[in-house]
């Protein structure tokens, strides 16, 4: 038999938000063949949390992510976090002041999946805001995973696995304005954004000859020109050079008839032109159990499908479905990568 699987490590997120929450009933909801995983955070902070939300959920603290394979099964493990705060008095409340640690618990993270001590990272939500004013200059998890990692181009994908067929979406424009999304659609970034999605499909999910169905920019596809003309001058010759390197991709199709069942059976992802055009048919089939995957990492990288939630963060009702489908993709994505050549 191999060496077990690493544990997985899951980062802090946004003290204010519910990402402590999730993790907790993650821990809660794990079943005898679930994925071990500690959290990089303060355990003082989430026995405080605990508490305060009624959730019981014994913590212990480790010293280094081996700890946690023995521990997991009666505790939460926790890599203490040095600088993460020790109270969940602002929960609902995001402050700048608390963006070092957020960010260290990152930095924490993918070096100990880098080291090989972690299998892989799982991400709880980040208020974006809360770190920029505080100078962080990324836009979100996605970029800064990359600049970690020296890719200067990781893409970004939404799944739905636990549906049948399974939903995974590929934005080539991410969180730009929809006035900016034509003026940014090249061939370039169409056959990049597709390229990073064949090969991950290939070693990632282990399909030997994967699919790409291509969304159009405008409805009816254009129209022939009639209704946009991005489809023949961008989307169209970013297909013809694909095909030339051997990639399947069929489009540029319209995005109102690619979500449905027998549309999903052609196709083992879907890239799509923007955000919504992306998230809408994913949050639409399965609001709760959808995962934010990053491709072209040296490590696997997967974070729940939703934000901090601070409007309920002081509830004890935020659904930890999202995250435990992350920590179980991760999972198996790390599982796949350790057998593949």
């Amino acid at each position: 038999m191999g060496q077990p699987l690493p544990p997985i490590a899951v980062t802090m997120g946004e003290p204010a938000g519910i990402g402590g929450e999730v993790v907790l009933k993650a821990w809660r909801q794990r079943q005898p063949d679930s994925p071990a995983f500690f959290v990089v955070d303060n355990p003082r902070r989430l026995q405080s949390l605990a508490t305060r939300l009624g959730l019981k959920a014994p913590l212990v603290e480790i010293a280094q992510p081996a700890d946690a394979l023995p521990a997991f099964a009666k505790a939460l493990p926790v890599l203490p976090l040095s600088g993460a705060p020790d109270n969940v008095e602002n929960l609902g409340h995001p402050s700048a002041k608390t963006a070092p640690a957020v960010i260290a618990s990152i930095d924490r993270a993918v070096a100990l999946v880098r080291e090989g001590d972690a299998a892989a990272v799982v991400t709880a939500p980040i208020q974006k805001q809360a770190l920029q004013d505080a100078g962080f200059a990324y836009p979100g998890h996605t970029e800064y995973l990359g600049s970690l990692s020296g890719i200067p181009s990781p893409v970004m994908m939404l799944t739905v696995e636990r549906i049948s067929p399974p939903l995974r979406v590929v934005p080539v424009t991410i969180h730009e304005p929809i006035a900016r999304v034509a003026k940014l659609l090249t061939p370039d970034k169409i056959i990049a954004v597709a390229r990073t999605t064949w090969q991950a499909l290939k070693t990632e999910f282990g399909l030997p000859s994967p699919r790409l169905g291509v969304a159009a920019l405008n409805p009816h596809a254009g129209e022939a020109g009639h209704l946009g003309d991005e489809e023949t001058r961008i989307v169209a010759p970013a297909l013809t050079r694909l095909a030339a390197e051997g990639i399947a991709a069929t489009g540029p199709l319209p995005a109102d008839t690619m979500f449905h069942a027998a549309a999903r059976r052609q196709f083992d992802a879907i890239i799509c032109m923007y955000h919504d055009q992306a998230l809408i048919p994913l949050k639409t089939l399965d609001f709760s159990g959808g995962v934010n995957l990053t491709l072209g990492l040296p490590f696997v990288r997967t974070s729940p499908d939703h934000g901090t939630a601070l409007d309920i963060a002081t509830q004890g009702i935020a659904d930890p479905a999202s995250m435990v489908e992350a920590i179980a993709l991760a999972a198996r994505l790390a599982a796949r990568r350790r057998t593949t050549p």
